[in-house]
């Protein structure tokens, strides 16, 4: 096999999977993107993704984690979350990871509850704060995404025009 393609092929593959991370909380999916737009790069030399381009695709993939922060309690605060509902969504995140789509989906909504609850809360604010963590954790996803698509373009227009 052409190292040149092989290395295409480990590019694309780390691109492909940054991205399917991305939309999974504590995943480092921008990390993995842009290791493959830099093993890209690397591949013809940095002749077409210099140091500009390769800062840029940096900062991007540094808001991601801004971003996943901010909508996260964006999320929970604008319904009324405490910080145990707060710490609670984000400890449900992640181990609803390790227990699939439903965990992912479910996770933090369950998490924010039990953190209201351990609040001493009630349950209709619970409920609340569940459906707030929940709604922030889609709004990041769907940011993310938005940046590390923004990263790709940048890397396109790099590379092509």
């Amino acid at each position: 096999m052409d190292p040149i393609l092989f290395y295409w092929l480990v590019a694309l593959a780390f691109v492909i999977v940054g991205l399917a991370c991305l939309v999974l909380p504590a995943i480092p999916g921008a990390p993995l993107l842009f290791f493959g737009l830099l093993i890209a790069a690397w591949t013809e030399n940095f002749i077409y993704a210099g140091v500009r381009t390769l800062a840029i695709l940096a900062v991007l993939a540094l808001l991601t984690y801004g971003v996943d922060l901010w909508a996260t309690l964006f999320g929970a605060k604008r319904f009324g979350a405490s910080r145990r509902a707060i710490i609670g969504a984000v400890i449900g995140s992640i181990v609803g990871v390790f227990l699939g789509l439903p965990g992912v989906i479910f996770g933090p909504f369950i998490g924010a509850v039990i953190g209201e609850l351990l609040a001493q809360r009630s349950v209709q604010q619970a409920a609340c704060a569940g459906i707030g963590a929940t709604i922030g954790l889609v709004l990041g996803a769907a940011l993310k995404l938005a940046l590390a698509f923004a990263m790709i373009g940048v890397f396109i227009v790099a590379r092509f025009f």
